[in-house]
C-alpha cells in the first residue's frame, strides 16, 4: 500500500496498493462513497532540499515518488524500476525526466534502477528512493561511494503504528533514545531515514 497523491485542498488521499493478502483484498472490494476508519499521517516523510534530485522507485515503491516529484521544485531526474509492466509512468514524465528499468528488458533496460542510473549517466546531489529491501540497500552502497546524501523509505509490517510495540524495528548506526539500544522504530522514527542512519 502506498500513498500516491495528497490534495490538501479537497482533503483527498489517492493510495495505490497491491493485492497481496486478506487486507487488501477486503480493500479491493470498497466503492465509491464507502467510509473508512485511517489514523495517520504519522512518523516522517522526506525532508524537501533545494538540491539536484535523483528520484528512485521500484515496485510498489514507485507511487510514493509522483507527490514526492510533485513537491520538489529543484532540478530533478526520475527513475522507475518495475518488473515488466508500467504504471504512473506518463504522470511522472510531466515532472521530470524520466528513465525506466525492468526485471526482463521489456521496458526500458534490462537490470536494475542503478544500472539505469549508469546506462544514462543520470546525476544528482541527493537520492529520495523507496522500494524493495535489495534496491534500498544497493542505492545506500551507491550513494556512500558517490558521497552522496541519500533518505530511504523503508517498509514493515506495523502492528501498532505509533512506536509503542516495537516490531516494525531496525537496526540503527546510533543508541535509541526510546529503547536504549541500536534500533529504529520505522513507523514512528522513520519510515524515512537518512541512509547513513541505518543498517540494512
Amino acid at each position: 500500500i502506498s500513498i500516491c497523491g495528497i490534495d490538501q485542498a479537497a482533503g483527498e488521499l489517492r493510495i495505490v496498493y497491491r493485492v497481496a493478502g486478506e487486507g487488501t483484498k477486503e480493500f479491493s472490494t470498497y466503492q465509491a462513497g464507502d467510509h473508512l476508519d485511517v489514523m495517520g499521517p504519522l512518523g516522517n516523510g522526506y525532508t524537501l532540499k533545494d538540491k539536484k534530485a535523483i528520484l528512485i522507485g521500484g515496485g510498489i515503491g514507485i507511487p510514493p515518488m509522483l507527490e514526492l516529484a510533485k513537491q520538489l521544485k529543484c532540478e530533478k531526474s526520475i527513475v522507475l524500476g518495475y518488473r515488466d509492466e508500467t504504471f504512473l509512468k506518463e504522470e511522472f514524465e510531466e515532472l521530470g525526466d524520466v528513465y525506466v528499468s525492468s526485471d526482463l528488458g521489456t521496458i526500458g533496460i534490462k537490470g536494475t534502477v542503478l544500472d539505469a542510473i549508469r546506462e544514462y549517466s543520470v546525476e544528482g546531489e541527493i537520492i529520495y528512493a523507496c522500494g524493495p529491501m535489495p534496491m534500498l540497500r544497493a542505492v545506500k552502497a551507491y550513494a556512500a561511494a558517490k558521497g552522496m546524501e541519500a533518505q530511504i523509505s523503508l517498509e514493515e509490517r506495523m502492528a501498532c503504528g505509533i512506536g509503542a510495540c516495537l516490531g516494525c524495528v531496525c537496526k540503527s548506526k546510533e543508541v535509541d533514545p526510546h529503547t536504549h539500544v541500536n534500533n529504529k522504530r520505522i513507523c514512528k522514527d522513520g519510515p524515512v531515514f537518512d541512509a547513513e542512519e541505518v543498517e540494512i
